[in-house]
């Protein structure tokens, strides 16, 4: 038994973030400024985009992203139950209809073969989820939305940094698929929150290579009013703006871009890290038949956002909530991701959805639970997620071989 509770999810700063901080506020430049444009920079060269656009969440950027291809009052968005509220509640901002497509049993992500019957005259925009950091089959998805002229808008609150066959999450496109035919809006959108790959606190980023995209993203996230206002009381800036459009209160501050530059400089390190833990999870979990680890892939680089166990409940003597009460009786944090959107009370009463509706991701949060996997954690931390695990395997499974 550990002396102290093992948290779910912990940030990995230091002194490195202090020093960012301390330094943006010596500076006297604490909101959007010089630090936040420097991030924006910096995060769209690491995925190898040609333009970020740094925001205050992951819903502002998809927010933003929706309405700069011109989504409209009863358009439609397709993408997965299986994702977190934002995914979404950004397409209802418009009065339009999120339309739900099954995900694939195997890796959470949304079934590429179940897109092109969802698809509609009026579709405008796909929204794939990398769920846990591990992408969707983006190459599928990228063909549909070109054959049907739809701006896809990837929703990359768990990847960074992944891959894609070689090709980094918020990486553009460009040759090789759009050789095949015209060119797409294509957005990805980033979180910063506290328990993601890299933090900020709270923020996100947009990247596209569209310049055109990328500036109307920039105008609408500081309330609509022209280039460079930002800097309107800087010794170089003017008094003079003009408003061009209503927009939003969605931009990042120097104080958490600062936090972001700190984390940028050592994501690599805290990707290794969470790898590695993956990997000790996977060899002391994936010959216990009570247990199936989580998909991967050899030609995908996942992130490690998340390490979704499922348990295979038909082989236990308890439930998946008693699962994660004995984990907690032993001092280790979990959490389930998620609770597909369709069982929620709001789809349920607005689109009349029942649990049968989409039956995978049904099934599959039945029995999915999402252990600790961060960089802070130390060798007996995993370890001690390891043998409790395994104790209450040990304890609870069904020697009867009855199914329940």
């Amino acid at each position: 038994m550990r002396d102290t509770f093992l948290s779910f999810a912990l940030p990995d700063v230091d002194d490195a973030e202090i020093k960012e901080i301390v330094e943006t506020i010596n500076s006297g430049w604490i909101t959007t400024g010089p630090k936040a444009l420097r991030f924006g920079v910096q995060f769209a060269a690491a995925v190898g985009a040609r333009h970020g656009v740094p925001v205050n969440s992951c819903t502002a950027a998809m927010h933003l992203a929706l309405e700069a291809v011109g989504l409209q009052r009863g358009d439609e968005v397709i993408t997965t139950p299986y994702t977190f509220a934002a995914t979404a509640e950004v397409v209802r901002y418009f009065d339009a209809r999120p339309v739900f497509v099954d995900i694939r049993s195997e890796d959470f992500n949304i079934d590429p073969n179940l897109i092109e019957a969802a698809i509609t005259p009026r579709t405008k925009a796909l929204i794939p989820v990398h769920i846990a950091g591990l992408p969707a089959e983006l190459e599928a998805i990228y063909a549909l939305a070109r054959r049907h002229n739809l701006a896809m808008v990837e929703d990359a609150a768990h990847a960074f940094p992944a891959k894609y066959k070689g090709r980094t999450i918020g990486q553009g496109f460009g040759g090789e698929l759009d050789q095949k035919g015209p060119s797409i809006p294509h957005f990805t959108c980033f979180s910063f929150y506290a328990t993601k790959t890299i933090t900020t606190g709270e923020g996100g980023m947009i990247c596209t290579d569209d310049k055109t995209l990328a500036d109307r993203c920039r105008i609408m996230a500081l309330h609509g009013i022209s280039k460079e206002a930002w800097n309107r009381y800087n010794a170089e800036g003017s008094w003079y703006y003009e408003i061009l459009a209503p927009g939003y209160k969605y931009n990042m501050t120097d104080i958490a871009a600062a936090m972001g530059l700190a984390q940028l400089a050592k994501a690599e390190r805290m990707w290794r890290r969470r790898r590695d833990i993956a990997q000790h999870y996977n060899e002391a979990f994936k010959n216990v038949p009570e247990l199936q680890v989580p998909f991967d892939r050899g030609d995908c680089q996942h992130a490690w956002h998340l390490y979704m166990l499922r348990l295979n409940l038909e082989q236990l003597r308890l439930g998946r909530a008693e699962f994660i009460e004995e984990l907690k009786g032993r001092k280790i944090g979990t959490s389930v991701h998620f609770i597909p959107l369709h069982l929620h009370p709001y789809y349920r009463q607005a689109y009349g959805y029942q649990p049968k509706d989409f039956p995978v991701a049904h099934r599959e949060y039945q029995r999915e639970i999402s252990l600790p996997i961060y960089s802070k954690m130390s060798a007996a931390d995993i370890q001690d997620v390891i043998e409790a695990v395994l104790e209450i395997v040990a304890k609870h499974r069904d020697i009867t071989g009855s199914v329940k």
